[in-house]
C-alpha cells in the first residue's frame, strides 16, 4: 500500500506566512510527523505582495494595506519549509498572480494555482479554481490591465466562466477540490443552525440563496472530489454533500434532508442590506452546543471586505439583475423579475442558456465513480481561530507507490525526496484545445464590455479534447514522462522590496544633494510607493505556453508594441483621471474628502530585463482616488 499523502490545510493567508508556516511546523511536531507535510495548501487571500508597489493592487483600504511576510520569500532571504499551494482569493496582489494565469511559482517551493487549474501530487489530484463569484463579471474575459482602475483593483479577482467552463470538461475523479469561496448551499448540508447562531449576518443570505459561489458549486457537482477545502468566510465548518441524494432531490424539486424546513420560522428570510461583516470574532468553535453561541465584535480587527460593499449594492449579487429572490427548499433561489421586464435588459444580465441536450454523448460524471464530498471550510491565522487542519489522504489508484517514489526522484524507499508537483494530462488537453480552437484572442484587452464566446456545449468540446490529448501524449508524455513534473524554474520579475528601497534612498540622496527639506525628501517615498506598478511577462507562463504549443495571449507587455503600449496608457489615464473627477465630485456633494488614494501616476522606469514598463508617471497625472472604501 502507497504511504498516505500527508496534507495541511490552512483558510486565509492573509499575508501571514511566518506565522502559518509555524503552525504546520507545531502541528506536526504534536503528531510525531518528523517529516511534516508533503503538501501545504492555503486557501485564498495568500496576498503575494512582491514589494510594496504590488499594494497598490490589492483590494483593501489603503490604511489597512501591510507589506506581510511572503516579500522575503519572494526575494529569497526565506525559503517556505514545505511545498505550498494556494488559490487566488478577493485580497491578491491581482498583478502578481495576472502573470501566472495558467498557475506557476510566486516564490520557490510556492505555488500558485493560476485561474483554475488541475494538478497532481504523488498520484493525488488536485482541482483549484481561484477568485469569488460576482454575477455581473462571471461571462467577461480577463479583461483587467494595468495600470488598474479602482474598479479593476476589485474585478481582477472575481471567477469568470471560461475558467469553470474549462473544469467542467474534466471526465475522470479528482481527489480533492479548492475553492476560496464556499460553494453555494453548502451552508445546508452542515450544522447549520450552529453556523448561524455563530455568524448570525450570514442567515438571510443563505436563505435567500446569496451565500457562497454558484461558479464553486458548478464545479463541485460535476467533480465530486472526496475533500473540497474552502475558507473565506472565516469560520471552521464541517459538511457532507450526498451527490447522488442531491442530484435526486433537484431532479424532483424537493430539498435534501439537511435543507432548512420550508416554513421554519427561525429562517425567516431577512433582507441585508449590508455586506457580511466577516470580521466577527468567534468566542468558540466547535459545532453540537446547546446554547446560543455569543458574537462580539473584535474592534480590532480589520474588516477587509469593507471595500467590497460599493459594488454590491449597485450590482446584481449571485442574481442576474437586482430581482427580489424567492428562496426554493434546496436553499437556492429563483428570480421574481417577470420575463418581460427581463427581455428589455442588456444581454450581460440574461441567464446563460444551457447547450442542448446530446445523447449520443455520455454523463461526464459516468466516469466519476465518487458519490460523496468532506467539505471543510477554515479560519485565518489569527490566535484562537481554527485555521489549520492536518490530514493523511491516500492516492486513488493502487500501483500509485511507484508513481510516489518517482514524483520524489527516486526508488530508494529509505532515501525519498520530498513530492514534486506534476501537470495533469486531461487539463493540459483541455487547455490546449481551449487556446488553440475557442478562445484564441482571448487577452487582456482591457474592454469591460467584452464577453467570452458562448458555451457550445460537450459535443463540441470533446472532440477537441480529445485530439488535443493526443497531441500531449505524443510530444509530452511519450517523449520523455518527467516533462509532467512541474519543472522549479521561478525568476524575478519584480524588483525586491529592498531594491526598491534602494531606489528611493538613491533618489533620497540626489534631493537632499539639491537642498532639499526633510519634508521634501520623505515625499518622494510617499509617491513612488503610491503609484501603479510596471506590468511583467512572466517567463514561467511563456514556457508553460511553448511546451503546450499555444500562443502565449497573456504576455502583453512583449506583444505590444512601444506606440501601442503609449495609445493604451493614454487612454487608461483619461479613464482614471476621470473616475478620480467623479469620485471628487461625489465627495463634494457629501461634504467629505475620500483621502488616501494612488498619488504618484503610473510608475515609469525600467521593465523586467528591459520589457514593460510606463511611461511619464509624473505626479498628479496618475491614479488619485485609491480603493473606495464604502
Amino acid at each position: 500500500m502507497p504511504r498516505p499523502i500527508r496534507i495541511a490545510v490552512e483558510g486565509c493567508g492573509h499575508g501571514t506566512l511566518d506565522a502559518i508556516y509555524d503552525a504546520v511546523t507545531r502541528s506536526c511536531q504534536a503528531r510525531n510527523w518528523e517529516s511534516g507535510v508533503d503538501l501545504l495548501i492555503i486557501g485564498g487571500d495568500f496576498q503575494a505582495v512582491r514589494n510594496s508597489l504590488d499594494l497598490n493592487c490589492m483590494s483593501v483600504p489603503p490604511k489597512y494595506r501591510q507589506l506581510g511576510d511572503f516579500y522575503e520569500y519572494y526575494s529569497g532571504k526565506k525559503r517556505a519549509p514545505y511545498l505550498t499551494l494556494f488559490v487566488g482569493g478577493n485580497h491578491e496582489a491581482s498583478n502578481h498572480l495576472a502573470e501566472l494565469y495558467h498557475g506557476g511559482w510566486v516564490a520557490p517551493r510556492i505555488y500558485y494555482a493560476g485561474a483554475a487549474n488541475v494538478v497532481s501530487l504523488g498520484g493525488l489530484r488536485i482541482a483549484g479554481l481561484s477568485g469569488i463569484w460576482k454575477g455581473f463579471d462571471f461571462r467577461k474575459p480577463h479583461y483587467e490591465r494595468l495600470p488598474y482602475t479602482q474598479a479593476e483593483v476589485r474585478s481582477a479577482y472575481h471567477v469568470r466562466e471560461m475558467d469553470v467552463r474549462k473544469l467542467l470538461q474534466l471526465r475522470s475523479q479528482v481527489d480533492v477540490g479548492i475553492s476560496h469561496d464556499w460553494p453555494n448551499g453548502m451552508e445546508w448540508k452542515g450544522d447549520w443552525r450552529w453556523l448561524f447562531k455563530k455568524k448570525d449576518l450570514f442567515e438571510g443570505d443563505a436563505v435567500s440563496g446569496r451565500l457562497g459561489s454558484v461558479a464553486a458549486k458548478q464545479v463541485l457537482d460535476r467533480l465530486r472530489p472526496p475533500r473540497w477545502f474552502s475558507a473565506h468566510l472565516h469560520i471552521r465548518y464541517e459538511a457532507t454533500l450526498d451527490h447522488a441524494k442531491d442530484e435526486s432531490a433537484q431532479t424532483n424539486g424537493e430539498g435534501s434532508s439537511k435543507d432548512p424546513p420550508a416554513k421554519d420560522s427561525k429562517l425567516a428570510a431577512v433582507h441585508n442590506d449590508e455586506e457580511i461583516n466577516l470580521s466577527l470574532e468567534d468566542a468558540d468553535e466547535t459545532p453540537g452546543k446547546s446554547e446560543p453561541a455569543k458574537t462580539v465584535s473584535n474592534t480590532d480587527e480589520i474588516d477587509l471586505d469593507h471595500d467590497d460593499e460599493s459594488i454590491d449594492k449597485q450590482t446584481p449579487s449571485n442574481q442576474d439583475a437586482t430581482a427580489s429572490v424567492v428562496p426554493t427548499r434546496d436553499g437556492s433561489a429563483t428570480s421574481a423579475v417577470p420575463d418581460y421586464i427581463r427581455a428589455q435588459l442588456p444581454a450581460s444580465f440574461s441567464k446563460a442558456q444551457p447547450p442542448a441536450a446530446e445523447p449520443m454523448l455520455p454523463e461526464p460524471s459516468s466516469f466519476i465513480p465518487n458519490t460523496t464530498t468532506q467539505f471543510l471550510a477554515l479560519d485565518k491565522c489569527l490566535p484562537n481561530r481554527r485555521y489549520l487542519e492536518l490530514l493523511e489522504l491516500p492516492p486513488r489508484d493502487s500501483n500509485d507507490n511507484d508513481k510516489q517514489d518517482q514524483d520524489r526522484g527516486t526508488s530508494d524507499e529509505n532515501n525519498l525526496g520530498p513530492l514534486r508537483l506534476h501537470y495533469d494530462p486531461e487539463w493540459l488537453s483541455i487547455v490546449r484545445a481551449f487556446a488553440m480552437d475557442v478562445i484564441p484572442d482571448h487577452t487582456f484587452n482591457n474592454d469591460a464590455s467584452a464577453r467570452v464566446p458562448q458555451d457550445k456545449g460537450r459535443g463540441f468540446y470533446t472532440p477537441l479534447i480529445e485530439e488535443s490529448r493526443k497531441w500531449i501524449e505524443e510530444n509530452i508524455v511519450k517523449s520523455d514522462e518527467s516533462n509532467l513534473a512541474i519543472p522549479e524554474n521561478f525568476e524575478l520579475t519584480a524588483e525586491t522590496e529592498d531594491n526598491l528601497n534602494a531606489d528611493i534612498g538613491a533618489a533620497e540622496a540626489a534631493r537632499e544633494g539639491e537642498g532639499a527639506t526633510d519634508e521634501g525628501k520623505s515625499d518622494i517615498g510617499t509617491t513612488k510607493k503610491s503609484e501603479m506598478p510596471l506590468e511583467y511577462h512572466n517567463p514561467q507562463t511563456a514556457q508553460f505556453c511553448t511546451l503546450l504549443g499555444i500562443p502565449d495571449v497573456f504576455g502583453q507587455s512583449t506583444n505590444e508594441g512601444e506606440d501601442e503600449k503609449e495609445e493604451r496608457i493614454s487612454k487608461k489615464r483619461k479613464t482614471v483621471e476621470e473616475e478620480d473627477e467623479r469620485e471628487r465630485a461625489a465627495s463634494r456633494g457629501r461634504g467629505r474628502g475620500r483621502g488616501g488614494g494612488f498619488r504618484g501616476g503610473f510608475r515609469g522606469g525600467r521593465g523586467s530585463r528591459g520589457r514593460g514598463g510606463y511611461r511619464g508617471g509624473s505626479r498628479g497625472s496618475g491614479i488619485r482616488g485609491g480603493v473606495p472604501r464604502g
